[in-house]
């Protein structure tokens, strides 16, 4: 059967199933650009409700206008038009910020979905959809391994938590581009292609070349389940030989089977959110930190920003204390300190942020908590100190954690080891996926 024929049924069936994972009734905002992909999206989540009888769903949708090219604006209107023939709700919102000289998907990709956020929350959408597909799946794959990330080991997600506060969820992340298009065809829709799509200069349109009439067995072997697995067996590790005080310092014990894949996912996760980093750290600093705690003797060593401290005990990680710097806040307002420390000033006057030092009220309370006491002075170095300009005494300041990893993109399959790793640092479990095959898959 021509794909043509296969399309409308796959297609619209895909997104039938779809609807039914979830828990209850919401309305879903669909993000879409005028692409195949994106059309394909929603129209096919319009078919399905349609077709489903008593309206349990509703959609909107949002157009991102990054101001990138001179017709986005009027693409943006036309995807309007589009939507307004099907009665969704579409609202377009622009990137107006000004654009970066280098890195210019990466910080449109930031932008989009914070733009998207906003658009749900002010269009009371309980998730986000994307109109990814398979093909971008195997050029994500490929992207990453050669990074030296390994087979897999960053394809996207079929569910992903953005900013603690909202899913984005993918549900064509297993259709092939071809059928979404014959699909479109079939129903006399047109699309329109970004011409960056077709720009070398960026690395997935390189990868999407080299993909293109090749079987995807070269980036075979990706597994949402095996990574998922992986995820409660470093939780596990976290829980029975990790503790964590005051957010600052993690005790490791001093023998561990380091080079184990679920001991090494635990171990550099720690290691990033105790240096204040939002990415996990390179492979060479991960290898230089197994030799380090493979070795037998007692010692120091730094990599990450975060020190590696070995003695009879245990290991101890914790913050070097360098790079330290000072963080002011108005009042009401909120920042980040040192990319470990979401800060909140609740009071009605100034307040800075800056190292506590030796000395300090966190040092004693280290020690009290049982570390040895060199540790818990070179800890307390890099602790956060909050005072306020006027003197007075600062009680209305809260400070919490950053799991720099997870907080602003948490993938399905690894909010188990993000719960883990949350719990250790005394904050709330991530808010679970809104639809249950996904939460069922993370219990198996």
């Amino acid at each position: 059967m021509a794909a043509e024929a296969q399309a409308p049924n796959a297609v619209v069936e895909t997104a039938r199933r779809f609807l039914s994972s979830f828990d209850r009734p919401t309305r879903i905002l669909v993000a879409i650009s005028g692409g195949s992909d994106s059309k394909a999206l929603l129209l096919a989540l319009h078919e399905a409700i349609e077709a489903s009888g008593p309206r349990e769903f509703s959609l909107s949708a949002c157009t991102v206008d990054h101001a990138l090219r001179p017709e986005s604006a009027d693409e943006a209107r036309d995807v309007a038009a589009f939507c307004g023939r099907l009665g969704v709700v579409h609202v377009t919102v622009r990137w107006d910020d000004p654009k970066p000289s280098t890195g210019i998907q990466a910080a449109a990709r930031e932008a989009r979905y914070g733009l998207l956020a906003q658009a749900a929350q002010r269009l009371d959408a309980g998730c986000i959809v994307t109109g990814h597909t398979a093909d971008d799946q195997h050029e994500t794959i490929l992207m990453r391994m050669r990074r030296g990330e390994g087979p897999g080991a960053a394809g996207m997600a079929a569910a992903t938590l953005y900013d603690r506060r909202i899913w984005v969820l993918r549900p064509f992340l297993e259709l092939d581009r071809g059928l979404l298009r014959a699909y479109l065809s079939g129903r006399n829709v047109g699309w329109f292609d970004d011409p960056s799509n077709a720009n070398l200069r960026f690395e997935r349109v390189r990868t999407r070349a080299e993909l293109a009439g090749s079987p995807p067995a070269n980036v075979g072997g990706w597994d949402a389940r095996s990574r998922t697995r992986s995820s409660a067996n470093v939780a596990s590790v976290l829980e029975r030989h990790v503790r964590v005080h005051a957010g600052l310092v993690a005790e490791l014990p001093l023998a561990g089977p380091w080079h184990d894949v679920d001991w090494r996912r635990a171990l550099v996760a720690l290691v990033a959110v105790l240096g204040g980093r939002s990415h996990l750290p390179s492979a060479e600093t991960v290898e230089r930190t197994l030799d380090f705690l493979g070795q037998a003797e007692p010692g120091r060593l730094t990599a990450g920003r975060v020190v590696f401290d070995k003695r009879s005990a245990g290991v101890y990680l914790y913050r070097e204390a360098r790079g330290l710097s000072e963080l002011r806040l108005a009042a009401g307002d909120a920042g980040l300190w040192d990319g470990r420390f979401v800060v909140h000033n609740g009071g009605r006057g100034r307040i800075s942020v800056t190292a506590e030092g030796k000395g300090g009220p966190q040092q004693e309370r280290l020690i009290a908590a049982g570390l040895p006491p060199g540790v818990a002075g070179r800890t307390a170095l890099a602790a956060p100190h909050v005072r306020s300009d006027n003197g007075e005494i600062v009680a209305s300041v809260t400070i919490e954690p950053r799991i720099g990893p997870y907080d602003t993109f948490l993938p399905a399959f690894d909010r188990i080891m993000a719960d883990g790793i949350a719990g250790l640092f005394g904050r709330q479990r991530y808010l679970p996926p809104p639809v249950h095959d996904l939460l069922t898959e993370m219990e198996r």
